[in-house]
This record gives structure tokens, sequence and C-alpha cells, in this order.
């Protein structure tokens, strides 16, 4: 087993407690602005902001370092409309076949069904990938640890980079999403995790009406 390597964390940096709250609450007030969004305007985003608020989603913890990841990264206006081609065969099959009543009953208010425009007229479609084991350059292979937790945190680092950066999104779970790997030429230790749509919203977008739990509902201090 190779010796482990530490260097000095010089980037770590005390702030005083009153601006370390600051910054927390104004960290907050920022991200309860944030609104899953369906509906996007035909508008170009830089390709340039996407960049960064995707190694900004690389800097997430993960599993032994492995980083299980993967982005494909869609703005061709064709491979769009084979996403929402695939997606939308699924997820008509999901409700209007094999979705609950119970599940049916809870995505009412928010007036989903299994039409998906938002797949064509957003600039972005980022397809996010889980790998459970990666590849090395001689073909061995290298398990990766944690896949779904690491995963999950990246896309959450994604999604709030999207949202300073003035971003809308949308994610997206098409269930199943084998037609990702085919449409995308992924590998087979890939296994999609879902599709975080980003753009503009159209102008006087409307969003469901909904609220979050409060602190003392979410949390538990002993």
């Amino acid at each position: 087993m190779s010796e482990a390597k530490f260097v000095l964390h010089t980037d770590y940096q005390e702030v005083p407690v009153a601006e370390m709250q600051q910054r927390a609450a104004e960290f907050y007030t920022t991200m309860r602005r944030r609104r899953t969004v369906r509906d996007y305007a035909r508008r170009d985003v830089p390709r340039e902001v996407i960049e960064q608020c995707l190694l900004a989603a690389g800097t997430a913890p993960n599993g032994a370092n492995l980083q299980p990841w993967h982005f494909v990264v869609v703005s061709d206006p064709a491979i769009k409309k084979q996403i929402r081609e695939a997606a939308e065969e699924e997820e008509r099959d999901f409700y209007e076949r094999r979705a609950p009543q119970e599940w049916l009953a809870a995505l009412e208010p928010l007036g989903t069904d299994w039409r998906k425009p938002f797949l064509e007229t957003a600039p972005f479609l980022i397809a996010i990938f889980a790998q459970s084991y990666s590849v090395n350059a001689d073909g061995t292979h290298v398990k990766n640890y944690y896949v779904q937790e690491s995963v999950g945190i990246a896309t959450g680092f994604l999604i709030a980079a999207c949202h300073l950066a003035g971003l809308a999104t949308l994610t997206h779970t098409p269930s199943p999403m084998g037609f990702l790997n085919e449409i995308l030429g992924r590998p087979k230790n890939e296994r999609p995790y879902l599709i975080l749509v980003a753009g503009y919203p159209v102008e006087n977008v409307q969003v469901p009406a909904i609220t979050k739990k409060p602190l003392e509902q979410i949390t538990t201090f002993l």
C-alpha cells in the first residue's frame, strides 16, 4: 500500500463570528430564492459559465477522492431532441401506466405531466453519470466507493453554482434512463443519475406555490 502524502491546508480562512453569521444568513437568503423552473427561454448561456459551475461541482467531497462522476453537457439541438423523445416515451408510460395513484396525487399540485419541452428549449442539458468503477489506461478496473452519496453531493454543488451564477435549473429523472448511455455514447460502468436542465427562465415565469419546512421540523440539536 502506498504511503499517504499530506500538504498544509493553506486555503482555509477563519473569519470573525459576526462575519460568519452574516455569510451564513446571506447564503440562505440567496438559496431560498432558488426555484425549480420548467419553462425556459431560448437564450444562449456562455459555455464558460457552465464550465465554472462544473469545476465547482468537481470540488465536492467524495468517497476516497475517486470522484465517481461524469458530466455530459448537451447543447446540440439534434441531441436534445433525441433526449426529449426518449424521455417523453418513458414519462408517458409512467404517467399513464406505471405510476401509483399516491405518486400521481403528490405530483398533481406541481402541474407536471409526460410532456417535457424544456429538454429542447433550455440551452444546456447536463447529463450526470455515476461511475460504479473507473477504468485505468491499461484497462484495469478501480472500484469506486459511496458512489450515490458522492454524486448526490456534487450535484448539489452544481445546482448551487448555477443558481449563484444567475441560472435557473431543473432536476429531471425519467425512469429508466438507460437511453442516455446509448444517445450520449457512455460506457457501461456509468449509470445515469439525473439530467440537470440549465438556462434562463421565460419572462414572467410561474412556479408552484410551495413552502419549505421550518428549521424545527428538519433539525434536532442534542
